[in-house]
């Protein structure tokens, strides 16, 4: 089964209420032999820095986002059932990995305990003060940290944009899966080309 596309509605996307969400891409999710290395994570980040060009030419909000673990990991709750021990804080495997696009003035949303960005974190402050209105979600992983963020920006009424080309699954048949689902009722299902040219 393939992802449902469904047209953009183009007359409610705008620069003034759009931003760009670029979810963990840290070092312990992408870089080779990291511990929760997601396959195919490295070649997202050229494409992502396509978006990232994109979102300073229209002057988009540009926010990374940051998994992190205390050291002590009193703040996994029942997460290392699932997932090896990873981002824990102080370790570089917090950090963003080498090669994008990111400046000073990007935003930050740290300390994310949990897979979905807006739990426990700021995020939701932050948009609603740059009163924004639509999500291009991008980055890792698809089926987990994107998934679980998209659901819930969704059921806060935040239009997502999911430009397929810049996300990675932790297998081939999650990625296929997740798309799948999201592209029901919680996403619009897109490519990167698609929402670089939105305003051209």
């Amino acid at each position: 089964m393939t992802p449902r596309i469904r047209s953009l509605p183009v007359e409610r996307i705008r620069p003034v209420n759009t931003a760009l969400l670029i979810i963990d891409m840290e070092r312990d999710f992408v870089n080779e032999g990291a511990p929760c290395e997601t396959p195919g994570a490295r070649r997202l980040v050229p494409v992502i820095n396509s978006l990232i060009e994109w979102a300073r030419r229209y002057q988009l909000p540009i926010i990374f986002t940051h998994e992190m673990h205390r050291p002590d990991r009193s703040d996994y709750g029942i997460e290392l059932e699932f997932d090896p021990l990873h981002c824990l804080e102080g370790a570089r495997g917090c950090e963003l990995t080498s090669g994008l696009l990111v400046e000073a003035s990007d935003y930050r949303i740290i300390a994310k305990r949990r897979y979905d960005c807006f739990l426990g974190t700021d995020l939701e402050l932050l948009l609603r003060c740059k009163r924004v209105e639509n999500l291009v979600c991008c980055s890792v992983s698809t089926n987990v940290c994107v998934m679980s963020t998209v659901l819930t920006a969704r059921n806060m009424d935040y239009r997502v944009l999911l430009p397929s080309d810049t996300t990675a699954g932790s297998s081939a048949a999650h990625y296929e899966a997740a798309l799948l689902c999201m592209s029901d009722v919680f996403a619009y299902i897109t490519t990167s080309a698609a929402v670089t040219q939105l305003w051209e």
